[in-house]
């Protein structure tokens, strides 16, 4: 977990403190939806979970419950919130920090589409038309680790969330800027554990196979 920096560069690497390496916070992106199948931007547009969606979602109970998390925070979205709960996990708390990337102009529309006027545009590099920019969403992203930062010592933290938003989240974790987060790619319902080594914030595991898959 890093200080704040510039979202399209180099960011600095200044851990505060050093973590234990029994350090878990686990991120679970939501299951799918018709959207995610389609690859159309699902921001704050509540799209439901599919019937496979919620089958991905349940696939994760034995895997997750043997966690026992300290804490639980997830988006308010019901996709993220019927993902925790078909996986046998209660939320405490849910955070509009925790949402999905604001897309603006481009809810609901596929990259595919979007290339048409606009070639070469990605999320992580370009942000959003009356969204969110990459600043934006990195400054939430470090909010987000900022809160769960007094849990910690307590146990494992677990978050339920989103696919663009939760690769933000991993790449802030190990000091790079949000644009790193183009790197980290998330399948739906696939979890994934950031941890420490040495005390240093690691990527423990990314993009776990969802057992339903």
């Amino acid at each position: 977990m890093t200080s704040p920096a510039k979202a399209g560069t180099t960011a600095q690497t200044s851990v505060e403190p050093a973590f234990a390496d029994s350090t878990e916070v686990w991120l679970v992106r939501h299951g799918e939806t018709e959207w995610s199948i389609s690859g159309q931007h699902t921001g704050a547009t509540d799209i439901p979970l599919t019937a496979d969606g919620e089958r991905q979602a349940a696939a994760l109970r034995e895997l997750l419950t043997t966690v026992r998390p300290a804490f639980v925070l997830s988006s308010p979205l019901s996709r993220a919130v019927d993902t925790a709960r078909l996986a046998g996990i209660t939320v405490d708390e849910t955070t509009a920090d925790l949402g999905e990337w604001d897309y603006g102009d481009y809810e609901g529309i596929a990259s595919r589409e979007i290339h048409k006027t606009r070639p070469g545009w990605t999320v992580f590099a370009d942000g959003c038309p009356n969204g969110e920019s990459v600043e934006d969403v990195q400054q939430r992203a470090d909010r987000v680790l900022q809160r769960i930062s007094g849990h910690l010592a307590d146990g494992p933290v677990m978050l339920f969330g989103h696919g663009h938003f939760s690769r933000v989240l991993g790449a802030r974790w190990i000091g790079l800027p949000a644009a790193g987060g183009a790197s980290l790619l998330l399948g739906t319902a696939a979890p994934s554990v950031l941890g420490a080594e040495h005390g240093k914030p690691a990527l423990v595991r990314w993009n776990m196979p969802n057992p339903a898959a």
